[in-house]
């Protein structure tokens, strides 16, 4: 069996849990990773993992134009095979003689053999028809942006003018962004600290003023003092929820929907830990992850399991000076972090989200304490979860007012809107985010 076999028969079984099963990709990758025995394996497997559902839509119609027939029901893993095949003679530096010869023996992992024949036909075809598939896949706009026909349409409609940008982002590698907590080592010390740590090179962002962007990709164990606090994984775009909240040392804030509590630390860094924060969220889970990220930044918050569209079965009654309302939405800003959102997102998806949102809004807001700030945001582009949602909301709350931005922009890289502003993914190299910063009227109790 050719080396590397194993690797592309995982990364098989991985897209039919993600895109015949509704499984998450974050979900199934782990386990399928710790079936493979060297750290090489693994890596390779995320990378077809990643890169053949990111471009499924498009690789699948280019295998579905070389198959006489239809396969079985029964038989999605050597469809799914076909696709990593096709992935690495597109977008990989694998020789094509070897990325063809280990996914054709993958068929023997699978327990597929007799779709040895049918993989090697299908993808020594590819070879020899190339430019002519492409051009045609190239007619069909699903094929051709990679996206499902839905999600093309309704990002077109809400950016007519952006579409096609935001479609490209979502389809490109994702940078690597991290997080310095410049209460304990300045960004320009660390920085150089991790230039020379790596051997690479990294930038600073003009907008998020704790944010490193790597570039190229590392591990967490190759960055100084990770283990210790000092830096974390965070997107430049995430990382603005702070400086829009700016929770001053001693005010009592509440983030709701919290996990994974990246925005929860970094608050709580910001403010050198004297917050008195709440931080809540429905799964138990997801909870436990942001007890983790707080352990190892050596910050301390107020952990609840709660559903926040029902304060009364948890709140104190004290109202809180800050509210971070990081919603629950489509994701539709990080694909490329996420590209099984592609597949596991339908059409009724925004409109039960943008519910879903409205019903934390007036929930939460009576909360808030005269003058207080809340900063609303998503990581979603659509209009109906951001801008329309926050401007109904508003409308329908007579002491809630729209705050400009505390954060003194200068030609921001990013959509203005009447009550907030909208980052596309690909913006400044940060993911996609929607804030929206609110002040309850009436003077501090």
């Amino acid at each position: 069996m050719t080396a590397g076999s194993h690797s592309r028969a995982a990364a098989a079984r991985v897209i039919v849990a993600v895109a015949a099963d509704g499984k998450s990709l974050s979900a199934v990758l782990p386990d399928a990773q710790a079936g493979l025995e060297s750290e090489r394996d693994r890596s390779l497997l995320a990378a077809l993992s990643y890169g053949s559902i990111r471009w499924y839509p498009r690789l699948a119609a280019l295998v579905d134009g070389m198959l006489d027939r239809p396969l079985k029901t029964n038989d999605k893993d050597v469809l799914a095979l076909m696709i990593v095949g096709l992935f690495q003679l597109l977008h990989t530096r694998i020789p094509a003689h070897a990325a063809v010869s280990a996914t054709v023996g993958a068929t023997r992992v699978l327990g597929k053999t007799w779709a040895r024949g049918l993989v090697n036909a299908v993808l020594r075809r590819f070879q020899r028809e190339r430019v002519a598939r492409i051009a045609a896949a190239d007619q069909d706009e699903t094929s051709l942006w990679a996206h499902p026909q839905w999600l093309i349409d309704a990002i077109r409609d809400d950016w007519p003018a952006a579409w096609q940008q935001i479609l490209a982002a979502n389809n490109s590698e994702p940078p690597m962004w991290i997080r310095v907590a410049t209460r304990v080592e300045s960004r320009d010390s660390y920085q150089q600290r991790l230039d020379a740590a790596l051997g690479t090179g990294t930038q600073v962002s003009p907008w998020a003023g704790d944010a490193i962007r790597l570039d190229v990709p590392a591990g967490v164990a190759e960055l100084p003092g990770f283990d210790a606090g000092v830096v974390s994984v965070q997107d430049a775009g995430a990382q603005l929820a702070a400086d829009l909240l700016d929770a001053e040392p001693g005010m009592s804030v509440l983030d709701a929907c919290a996990a994974p509590g990246g925005k929860t630390a970094h608050m709580l860094q910001r403010a050198g830990g004297n917050l008195r924060v709440t931080a809540i969220d429905l799964s138990a889970g997801r909870l436990e992850r942001v007890a983790e990220n707080l352990r190892r930044v050596s910050s301390e918050a107020h952990l609840l399991q709660a559903d926040a569209t029902r304060p009364e079965s948890w709140w104190d009654g004290l109202a809180f000076d800050r509210i971070l309302l990081d919603a629950p939405c489509t994701a539709s800003g990080v694909i490329r972090r996420h590209p099984d959102i592609k597949l596991l997102r339908q059409p009724g998806d925004i409109a039960a989200m943008a519910l879903l949102q409205r019903r934390l809004l007036d929930a939460l807001w009576p909360l808030l304490r005269p003058g207080g700030r809340m900063v609303y945001c998503t990581c979603s582009v659509f209009l109906e979860e951001n801008e329309k949602n926050i401007a109904a909301f508003v409308a329908a709350t007579a002491d809630a007012r729209v705050e400009p931005s505390p954060i003194p922009f200068a030609q921001p890289p990013w959509q203005p809107t009447p009550h907030g502003f909208q980052i596309l993914p690909g913006d400044a190299d940060m993911d996609g985010f929607y804030y929206a910063c609110l002040t309850r009227n009436g003077e501090p109790g």
